[in-house]
C-alpha cells in the first residue's frame, strides 16, 4: 500500500464510489453531477421533464468517462520523476481500448437521444405513450412541468431514489432515468417491508415498504418505488388508487398517522351537520383539495357547562385537517390524553372536543 499506484487505485476506487451512488455527505458538498453542472441543466422547479433528460443524458456521459479517468490517473502515479507515461503493456492497452469503446459508445448513444430535440430519449418515448395523437411527447411533458410546480405534490427520498405524486403522475427519480406513470392507469401492490434498527438520519428503527407500481399501458414497465412508513399515509392521501396489501405486510405509521385514522372512526360516529339548503360548501382553507365537510357543534355537554364554547363560524375545514390541526396542539410526550383533550378552533379559537365535531351532510 505504500506505492503510488496502490495509493491512487484505492483513493479512486472510493471516490468514483461516492460520486456514483452519491452519499448524504457527497449531496451535501455538491459533489453531483447536477451540481457540479447546475447552470447547464437548468432549473427543475421551472422545467421538471426537460432538466431530467438534460441530467440523465450528462450523468451517463461523466459516469463513462470514469474508466479513462483512472487510465490517465495511473499513468500519472506510475510516471515517477517524468512528468507523463504512458501505460503500453498488454494489460494496460485491452484497458484503455475498453475504456474508449465505452465512453465513444455512450457518447454516440447520448448524441442519438438529442436528435429531434431530445425526442428519442427513454424519458420522451416513454411520455409520448401517453400523448394524444395530435400531439406529441412535449404536450404531456408539459402537464407533468405544472403539476409539479404545485405546492400539494407529495415528494419523498434522496436524489437518486426519489419518490414524487402529483394528482395525475406517479414518478420515481433514478440516478439514470425517471419512471413514469399515470394515476388513473396503474395498480398498487406492496410488495415488501424492511425494518432497520437504526437510521442514521432520525438515529431510530425505521420501516420502509415497497410498492409495485403497474400500469394497464403494456409500453410502460412496471418499476418499484420506496419510502419510509411514516409517509404512507401521506402518500394515500395524493393518490386516486388503493394500494392492495397481497403480503399482508404490517405498516408501522407514525403516531400522527394512527391518531387520525382513530380521529376519523370517532368524528364518524358523532352526530351530523345538515347543511342548510341555501349554504353551499367552499374548499377546505388547510387543503384547497377538497370541499370543507366540517362543522363544530358543542354536543358533549350542555350550552353553559363544561370548557367546550360554542362555535359559530362556517364549515371552513375538511376532516383530514381537522384531525391533523388536533393533534398539533397536543401534547406530543403523553398520546394517551389526546382524544380527551380540548382545542382552540383553528379560526375563531372556541375550545372544542373531539365530540363536538359534526361531519357536514
Amino acid at each position: 500500500m505504500d506505492s503510488p499506484e496502490a495509493v491512487f487505485s484505492l483513493f479512486y476506487i472510493v471516490l468514483s464510489f461516492c460520486f456514483v451512488f452519491t452519499p448524504t455527505e457527497f449531496r451535501s458538498a455538491g459533489v453531483t453531477v447536477q451540481d457540479l453542472l447546475s447552470e447547464q441543466l437548468g432549473s427543475e422547479d421551472l422545467a421538471f421533464i426537460h432538466y431530467h433528460i438534460r441530467r440523465t443524458a450528462a450523468t451517463v456521459t461523466v459516469h463513462s468517462l470514469l474508466p479513462l479517468g483512472y487510465y490517465a490517473g495511473m499513468c500519472v502515479a506510475s510516471s515517477g520523476e517524468k512528468q507523463f507515461y504512458f501505460l503500453v503493456s498488454e494489460g494496460w492497452l485491452i484497458y484503455l481500448v475498453t475504456a474508449v469503446l465505452i465512453s465513444a459508445f455512450t457518447s454516440l448513444m447520448v448524441l442519438y437521444w438529442s436528435l429531434n430535440k431530445w425526442g428519442n430519449h427513454p424519458i420522451a418515448r416513454g411520455l409520448a405513450h401517453y400523448a394524444l395523437p395530435q400531439s406529441g411527447w412535449r404536450a404531456v411533458a408539459s402537464s407533468v412541468n405544472t403539476e409539479f410546480r404545485r405546492i400539494d405534490k407529495f415528494a419523498s427520498g434522496a436524489a437518486g431514489a426519489r419518490v414524487i405524486v402529483t394528482d395525475t403522475w406517479v414518478m420515481k427519480v433514478t440516478t439514470y432515468h425517471v419512471h413514469i406513470a399515470q394515476q388513473q392507469d396503474i395498480h398498487l401492490t406492496l410488495t415488501e417491508s424492511r425494518q432497520h434498527e437504526l437510521c442514521p438520519d432520525v438515529n431510530a428503527p425505521v420501516q420502509f415498504l415497497t410498492i409495485q407500481v403497474c400500469s394497464i399501458n403494456p409500453n410502460i414497465k412496471p418499476f418499484d418505488i420506496r419510502l419510509n412508513s411514516t409517509e404512507y399515509g401521506e402518500l394515500r392521501e395524493k393518490l386516486h388508487t388503493t394500494v392492495r396489501n397481497a403480503h399482508n405486510v404490517v405498516i408501522h405509521q407514525s403516531l400522527s398517522d394512527m391518531f387520525l385514522d382513530t380521529f376519523k372512526i370517532q368524528v364518524e360516529l358523532n352526530q351530523r351537520f345538515h347543511l342548510p339548503s341555501n349554504q353551499e360548501l367552499e374548499p377546505c382553507i388547510g387543503c384547497m383539495q377538497t370541499a370543507a365537510n366540517i362543522k363544530l357543534i358543542k354536543d358533549c355537554q350542555e350550552p353553559n357547562e363544561g370548557e367546550c364554547q360554542q362555535c359559530y363560524c362556517r364549515p371552513m375545514w375538511c376532516l383530514t385537517c381537522m384531525g391533523k390541526w388536533f393533534a398539533s396542539r397536543q401534547d406530543q410526550q403523553h398520546p394517551e390524553t389526546w382524544l380527551s383533550n380540548r382545542v382552540p378552533c383553528p379560526t375563531c379559537r372556541s375550545k372544542f372536543c373531539i365530540l363536538d365535531i359534526s361531519i357536514v351532510c
